[in-house]
């Protein structure tokens, strides 16, 4: 599997996490639960806003081959405001599967990140 990143804008490109890296940083936090409807990016674009991707037919699929396949039992990573920093085909799961709540571990502190001021383009894969 491809290495996976997640972003957020940061002038004038974006600030990248390793997922690998944010996964290992989870390790001692506890894990609660969530209620999928409080997740603010389950009404969005999330895969395909601002990526220059467009929502293409295979595209999508792609996205419910990966949803289809997700181990839900690991929780998803939320940043200190909530917002998902990895694992959204488990929520998309969470709302096929029509369950409510989902397991969850929130950074208290948002971690540094292991790019700053990058595109997606200049990462290793």
């Amino acid at each position: 599997m491809r290495r996976q990143h997640h972003f957020r804008p940061a002038d004038p490109n974006l600030d990248a996490w390793d997922v690998d890296h944010l996964v290992a940083l989870i390790r001692d936090l506890s894990i609660g639960r969530v209620t999928v409807e409080t997740i603010g990016e389950i009404d969005t674009s999330y895969w395909f806003d601002g990526s220059g991707e467009v929502a293409t037919v295979r595209k999508v699929a792609e996205h419910a081959r990966l949803i289809g396949e997700v181990d839900i039992s690991y929780p998803v990573i939320l940043g200190p405001g909530g917002r998902v920093m990895d694992r959204m085909h488990r929520i998309a799961r969470t709302l096929l599967d029509g369950r409510s709540e989902i397991k969850a571990v929130r950074f208290t502190v948002l971690p540094e990140p292991d790019y700053r001021h990058c595109r997606p383009d200049e990462l290793p894969h």
